[in-house]
């Protein structure tokens, strides 16, 4: 992986035109991940997308990173969209095809540091006033602000049985999660109490409203928007993602059959298939192509 030092610490990030993927001419897209996720959540989307787009990944410090930030940084979720957006303009990166799924990262960039993203995409993730989003978000929150009470909550992630379950991993997507993948995701957590620490700095600095106050903003978006929704999505509904697609004005939502949240497990071909259709139909500049709905 690469490495690059932010104003909060050093992040890694992949990036396929550093290794014969994608590089000069060709669109921009930065995949972005959730709570307790790294780089491997998008694997099967990267190789499906790398032959034709210049793909990159940032590991943002939200739980799975293996470099804990500096003591001082802002790790509310404001601060790590401001990670995000700095890691855009270090890279001098432009016309970005910002694709988030599961946290809600991406929207606070909009009307503060979106200059260079030409179009957004949000696949199920937390919006409006569904924060913390599901029983796994609640407790989650919840434990964060109890002495001791995250790393007796991430001791679960030690038991295959109780990762399966629906009120934890099982219940964000509809295949199997592979176990290997889990024990990848949560090592830094289970092992590192400083990564501990910049993921309940992030839960406890995080308030309930911030994404509703964001939303104000989207309806000022004038890029090309897609809202891919998991259509079997529990913890995010459905009816958030059309109220997402309905606030941007050049929005438009789309649901991914047979998935949950981590849509890019459950079905990565149909969400490819979307994103690709969605780049090639919206060029950079032009007009809208449709309406939200």
């Amino acid at each position: 992986m690469s490495e690059i030092e932010l104003s909060a610490g050093v992040i890694d990030y992949t990036d396929t035109g550093e290794d014969g993927g994608g590089g000069a001419g060709k669109d921009v897209v930065v995949l972005v991940h959730g709570l307790g996720f790294d780089e491997s959540v998008w694997d099967a989307v990267v190789e499906e997308l790398r032959g034709d787009f210049r793909v990159l990944v940032p590991v943002l410090p939200i739980g799975s990173h293996r470099r804990p930030m500096r003591p001082e940084a802002d790790l509310s979720a404001h601060g790590v969209a401001a990670i995000l957006a700095e890691f855009l303009e270090r890279l001098d990166l432009h016309d970005v095809t910002l694709v988030q799924n599961d946290a809600g990262t991406a929207q606070l960039l909009v009307g503060v540091r979106d200059e260079r993203v030409g179009r957004l995409v949000l696949t199920s993730c937390e919006a409006l006033d569904n924060y913390p989003p599901g029983i796994q978000g609640r407790t989650l929150h919840a434990a964060s602000r109890v002495p001791g009470g995250l790393f007796l909550l991430l001791q679960s992630f030690r038991v295959p049985f109780l990762v399966r379950m629906r009120t934890s991993l099982g219940g964000m997507a509809k295949r199997p999660i592979p176990y290997a993948l889990v024990r990848r995701w949560y090592r830094p957590l289970l092992t590192r109490s400083a990564i501990r620490r910049d993921l309940a700095v992030f839960c406890r600095s995080t308030e309930k409203d911030t994404y509703l106050k964001a939303a104000e903003k989207l309806r000022e978006f004038d890029r090309p928007a897609l809202v891919a929704w998991g259509a079997e999505d529990r913890m995010m509904p459905a009816a958030t993602g059309r109220r997402l697609a309905e606030l941007l004005p050049r929005g438009r939502y789309v649901e991914i059959p047979g998935a949950g949240t981590l849509v890019q497990l459950d079905n990565p071909g149909a969400l490819c298939a979307e994103l690709r259709a969605f780049i090639r139909e919206t060029p950079i500049g032009e007009g809208p192509v449709g309406e939200a709905g």
